[in-house]
């Protein structure tokens, strides 16, 4: 099985897909951020 890549240096999501490397979806934790409050930092 071969591992994929990181997405160093990658700067569109397409590419991201393209080049078949790892991506996480935090779209799910958005809603709940928003609703607790606070400041909080987001890295891709």
């Amino acid at each position: 099985m071969e591992r994929k890549k990181l997405p160093i240096g990658i700067q569109t999501f397409a590419k991201i897909r393209e080049e078949q490397c790892y991506y996480v979806d935090k779209t799910p934790f958005v809603a709940k951020l928003a609703s607790e409050g606070g400041y909080y930092f987001l890295s891709r």
